[in-house]
């Protein structure tokens, strides 16, 4: 086997030893790269001790804590802003972006109970009818269905039978016989709305009162005008004596069970597809640089941990040397998690929620303290 050289005390690093080079050609970074593995070597017992690593190893751990570091604040950012951020455009690059809480995904959950309510939502609203016959009561609407090759069926909102108006049959003896009161209406835009009966403009309950007098009538002493709707299948009252038109708006079962109310076309549909970036390196502070490091030294562990582990021991003249790569290996581990916890704590604690409820806490500390303080006396 050939005899591979080790961490000789010192590197210098230049753009192309990382393996996927991210951050090579950020300055802060390539500053950073070599101090971390003195850093990382150092506190491996270097000099006194040998480091069975090479400054790409060093590297390599240095770029998956920066891209970590990145991928934990952004899936938080994601998480903190998903309901805003869902549906937009993938085309942007939300790294250093403000993002705003918006109403939008809320808006398209709320348009599904304004399509149940009829005042809004994604599906469309259709119309049709039906020829009556005289003599047939029950018309089949499903056969519409069939007939206008629609899928799945339909499902009926609304059916336009109901008797004429009453206005329709508001009939004056008066009205039309010279005495001008017509016209004086026409003059007010209500001659196509209510006959003149009078030489006075009459008040409005007074043509309420006509009108309820007809409908009163009609429900009384005629056939009501009604329907029965169950499973598509229309019967109406009374009985067609004639041939008309029967008016009907529908939705389709098919456009209303169809989950996509909102086709996409490079838009935000999942989590993965949020346009979040690596992080530009010379944008994090102190903090984060801090705990890049603590996390790069424990991916270092355990890289030295699995080398020294080809080797449980090894042979030293009148004696032998064993080595701590189980050490190694338990301690990198425990530090990753643990660091991975302080992050993912410390970036809860920050969330919006977190922020409003330590807010409201403070504000309630406060006015308590406030109570507390006496009120003068004013002695006039």
């Amino acid at each position: 086997m050939a005899n591979i050289p080790i961490w000789p005390g010192s590197s210098s690093f230049f753009p192309g030893q990382t393996p996927f080079g991210f951050y090579d050609y950020d300055y802060d970074f390539q500053t950073d790269a070599d101090k971390v593995a003195l850093f990382c070597t150092r506190t491996l017992g270097y000099p006194i001790q040998e480091v069975e690593l090479q400054d790409i190893n060093f590297y390599t751990s240095f770029e998956e804590s920066v891209t970590t570091y990145g991928n934990e604040v952004f899936r938080w950012k994601i998480r903190e802003n998903y309901l805003s951020l869902e549906g937009s455009t993938t085309g942007s690059n939300f790294n250093n972006q403000l993002i705003s809480p918006t109403l939008n995904t809320m808006i398209r959950i709320a348009d599904e109970y304004g399509l149940e309510a009829e005042v809004g939502g994604k599906v469309t609203l259709h119309s049709g009818s039906v020829t009556l016959i005289p003599g047939v009561q029950v018309y089949d609407l499903n056969a519409f269905a069939i007939s206008q090759s629609i899928s799945g069926g339909i499902e009926v909102r609304r059916v336009f039978y109901q008797e004429p108006p009453a206005i329709l049959r508001y009939f004056d003896p008066y009205a039309g016989t010279g005495t001008g009161v017509q016209s004086l209406l026409d003059a007010f835009d209500f001659g196509s709305y209510s006959p003149g009966i009078n030489f006075l403009l009459m008040p409005i309950y007074y043509d309420i009162l006509k009108l309820q007098a007809i409908e009163f009538n009609d429900q009384v002493r005629k056939s009501a005008y009604s329907f029965e709707l169950q499973n598509n299948q229309l019967r109406i009252f009374p009985t067609p004596t004639q041939s008309h038109k029967l008016y009907f708006q529908y939705y389709k079962i098919a456009d209303k069970i169809n989950p996509v109310r909102y086709p996409a076309t490079n838009l935000i549909t999942n989590i993965g597809e949020v346009p979040y970036q690596n992080p530009v390196y010379n944008h994090i502070n102190s903090v984060g640089r801090q705990w890049i490091f603590q996390y790069t030294l424990a991916l270092v562990k355990m890289n030295l941990a699995y080398v020294r582990g080809k080797y449980g021991t090894v042979p030293i003249p009148g004696s032998e040397v064993t080595l701590n790569q189980s050490d190694l290996l338990t301690d990198g581990r425990q530090e990753r998690e643990y660091l991975l916890t302080q992050l993912r704590e410390m970036l809860d604690q920050t969330s919006r929620q977190a922020q409003l409820d330590r807010r409201r806490q403070e504000t309630e500390n406060l006015n308590t303290t406030l109570n507390s303080v006496p009120l003068l006396i004013y002695v006039g």
